[in-house]
């Protein structure tokens, strides 16, 4: 279903040389060396494990659409084709999202000053690289494919062609990568098809790491600015929130409606459902313990960085966005180990 397509727009380049080999921040030689000892190679992961595209990725109960009266009178064929596809949308987005992050880290490894920034960011530039094979290969088993959403694309589209690597690592490691990294942990928990769930485990510990980058480079670069450039890039940080928002919360896209086409779900009784549920008080809100990118993770983020303003704090507050500033689920996420059993219980506690 995904068009194969390519699209070239040309972007301001930021370019930095750096003669000081030394670096600057400490704490990127730990997260630099964390990187190295963590790389994995896609291609040793289990690819012969069977999948059924019939059988649900992701079990019913484990969707927020479960409870919903509408889908209940929906026939088993219906809900198991809803289920299988709505996971590859799903999916598809994960890939073309890696793609984008493999785009703006190259970029960061380009225009960052720091070298040991240049580092780290080379090695981003890599597991987003594996993580863009890894899903690719993933969704080409199941053969099914869906276009990127417009709006995930217009965030990266707005990142990319911006002639600044700090609003490439504001829009990348803090927003997107949140997005990312909310994402993945949840589809973790709500699969137990062992294939995606390796996948999707090591895909998380890198983006954990991703995430981590931004706050350990931005956070004391962004404290010795200017107040007129912190706002400057408060206002990016505000503008690209702004951005998923309105796409999340906007019309449905081209994709979802193909996954009630193939489903056999009229569009207009689906959204007739939604109401329905809404009046019963049955929200689509995230299962019990799951993370919600925005407000756990994308926020904090900011306001940890010094990049929620007073000024864009009223700016959050009037387009009814919570300024979220409880660490705790962020820092669960972004352990200082990385350790496979402390990200499985961080991943399980949330």
């Amino acid at each position: 279903m995904q068009e194969n397509t390519i699209e070239i727009y040309e972007t301001p380049m930021q370019v930095s040389w750096n003669f000081d080999y030394a670096g600057e921040i400490d704490k990127l030689d730990d997260l630099y060396n964390r990187a190295k000892e963590n790389q994995w190679n896609a291609a040793d992961l289990d690819w012969d494990t069977p999948i059924d595209p019939s059988n649900p990725i992701v079990a019913s109960n484990n969707t927020s659409y479960a409870e919903m009266p509408f889908f209940k009178r929906l026939s088993d064929q219906q809900r198991e084709t809803f289920t299988a596809h709505s996971t590859a949308q799903m999916l598809s987005q994960f890939l073309h999202g890696e793609q984008g992050a493999l785009l703006t880290a190259s970029t960061i490894t380009h225009g960052v000053p720091d070298m040991k920034a240049k580092y780290y960011a080379a090695t981003q530039t890599i597991d987003e690289a594996r993580h863009v094979e890894a899903y690719d290969r993933y969704v080409s088993k199941l053969a099914i494919h869906y276009p990127m959403v417009p709006w995930l694309k217009k965030l990266i589209d707005t990142t990319l062609q911006t002639n600044d690597f700090r609003k490439i690592m504001i829009g990348m490691n803090m927003i997107i990568e949140g997005l990312a990294l909310g994402a993945f942990n949840n589809m973790y928990r709500q699969t137990e098809e062992p294939l995606l769930k390796s996948v999707t485990f090591n895909v998380m510990r890198d983006e954990s790491r991703h995430v981590s980058f931004g706050h350990v480079f931005l956070t004391p670069t962004i404290a010795t600015l200017h107040q007129d450039d912190r706002e400057d890039l408060a206002q990016f940080a505000f503008d690209a929130v702004g951005i998923l928002v309105a796409g999340q919360t906007g019309s449905t896209d081209a994709g979802f409606l193909k996954v009630l086409e193939v489903s056999g779900i009229d569009p207009a009784d689906f959204a007739v459902g939604l109401k329905e549920a809404a009046k019963l008080g049955i929200a689509r809100d995230l299962p019990p313990g799951q993370i919600h990118s925005l407000k756990d993770l994308m926020m904090p983020a900011l306001v940890r960085a010094g990049l929620i303003t007073p000024r864009t704090k009223e700016l959050f507050e009037d387009a009814g966005i919570r300024v979220n500033a409880d660490l705790s689920v962020l820092e669960a996420m972004e352990d200082a180990k990385s350790d496979v059993s402390v990200l499985n219980e961080a991943a399980a506690n949330y």
